[in-house]
């Protein structure tokens, strides 16, 4: 057989097959197969002859790993056998891939693929073929099928394609190069309604994909819980962090859908994760009563470490865990700050540090009034709710599979953003030592300028 590559470079190495033969003249991939079909006998019963033709096939190292396409369309019912072999000739009782019928052959391989085949067409395809010669053995009627042949007419293509079916118009075609460098590997990369080898598996009808997609996009909408409550108490970092991380994800998921694609999608998946990771950590930071220039420490360290785990495996499940102890770890830097920031107006000079240690009442004293500092800080009631919602994030982003992840990423979603508005909502501002701001401080002020005013000029009385 000589090879005729196939025109078009965005597909490398795809290549057609036709016989080097004076019989048949073609310019199409197929190539009408009677006339090619050998009379040597090889049975003994006159019911029972058959003969065996063979196409021998070479298979540049380029081309390796992609997939060897056999089809065969006749006017009539199709009474031959093909068996493949690599290396060598295949026979009855030596061949790698075989196809008598549709219920014998050699569907059940890996690497062997059934498609449209009936009792006038027979297709298949050999997929990650490797590189070298490849013979095709039909095997047909000879005496008997004379008559049969002088009347049928019966059409055959053998040809090289990187993905089969063209990944079924529901997919495209990656390639990967192998490590040697001399075989190029395709496989197809199908869009979120359909699955399988070629894309040909419908996972869910249109309108499914239509809910589905609405799920994941306006899941995302819980982000303005958690900002608007930032807004409202001026935390502007925290609300600058949730509505991006709720807009980014929301882009994302839309290209992800295939809807639009605001961005390239490897930069729409970083911001995603990366907002969402920092979206996180930055509520447990909120959560400590810290000066600006300290919490714009913290966030410049967590906004490095995040972003180095959105880029280098972001929807690895321990990430979840990571970022949780990344959020307490900021948190408990954030309470230390805020302690020493507290009591570092006290002189712990020696003696003094020797008697505290000696009286154990003050000591007692201390830890009730930072116990009570604790209490009074946060509203439990939201604390629990919080970390009940984080507990639902994190089992959400565990359940995700192919089929369910529409359902559980959106529950994710929900969850996430849920948490976060509790948390931030629990925290009561202003307790400081376990004492409530002191709310007479304005009215001591207007009454103390109000009598101020009521004095006499240059101190005269009238």
């Amino acid at each position: 057989m000589q090879t005729i590559m196939r025109k078009n470079p965005s597909v490398p190495f795809e290549s057609y097959y036709l016989p080097a033969s004076d019989k048949v003249a073609s310019n199409s991939p197929n190539f009408p197969l009677e006339p090619l079909l050998s009379n040597m006998s090889l049975g003994q019963s006159q019911s029972q002859h058959f003969a065996w033709t063979y196409f021998l096939v070479d298979i540049p190292s380029g081309a390796s790993g992609g997939s060897i396409h056999i089809r065969l369309n006749s006017d009539k019912k199709i009474n031959h056998e093909i068996y493949a072999s690599y290396g060598g000739l295949p026979f009855e009782d030596k061949w790698d891939y075989f196809y008598a019928n549709s219920t014998s052959n050699s569907n059940g391989s890996m690497f062997f693929k059934l498609y449209d085949s009936d009792e006038k067409t027979i297709s298949f395809y050999i997929v990650y073929v490797r590189g070298g010669t490849w013979s095709f053995g039909v095997k047909h009627l000879t005496s008997l099928g004379n008559d049969l042949k002088s009347q049928s007419q019966t059409t055959m293509s053998i040809s090289i394609e990187r993905c089969p079916r063209r990944c079924s118009s529901h997919g495209t075609c990656q390639n990967i190069v192998e490590m040697s460098g001399l075989s190029l590997y395709s496989y197809c990369w199908c869009d979120r309604t359909h699955g399988g080898f070629d894309c040909s598996v419908e996972i869910v009808s249109h309108q499914g994909h239509i809910w589905q997609s609405v799920s994941l996009i306006a899941s995302n909408a819980a982000f303005v819980f958690p900002a608007y409550w930032a807004l409202r108490q001026k935390a502007f970092a925290e609300w600058v962090i949730y509505t991006s991380s709720g807009i980014s994800s929301g882009l994302y998921h839309a290209c992800d859908v295939g809807t639009w694609c605001a961005l390239s999608f490897r930069v729409l998946q970083f911001m995603d994760f990366w907002l969402s990771f920092m979206a996180v950590v930055s509520t447990f930071v909120y959560l400590a009563d810290i000066d600006e220039g300290s919490k714009r420490t913290i966030h410049t360290v967590v906004a490095i470490l995040t972003a180095l785990m959105a880029e280098n495996g972001p929807t690895r499940s321990s990430n979840i865990v990571l970022v949780i102890a990344i959020g307490a770890a900021g948190l408990l830097i954030g309470f230390l700050i805020e302690f020493f920031r507290h009591y570092r107006r006290f002189s712990f000079s020696a003696e003094l540090l020797l008697n505290m240690l000696h009286r154990w009442q003050t000591v007692k004293e201390w830890f009730r009034n930072l116990i009570k500092t604790i209490l009074k800080r946060f509203r439990w009631f939201f604390v629990v709710a919080g970390f009940g919602a984080l507990a639902m994030a994190a089992i959400s982003w565990n359940l995700e599979s192919t089929e369910s992840y529409w359902f559980w990423h959106s529950m994710w979603h929900v969850s996430i953003y849920t948490s976060s508005f509790f948390f931030i909502f629990s925290k009561v501002n202003g307790v400081v030592n376990g004492e409530p701001p002191n709310t007479n401080y304005e009215l001591t002020r207007q009454d103390s300028l109000s009598r101020g005013q009521d004095r006499p000029e240059n101190g005269r009385v009238s």
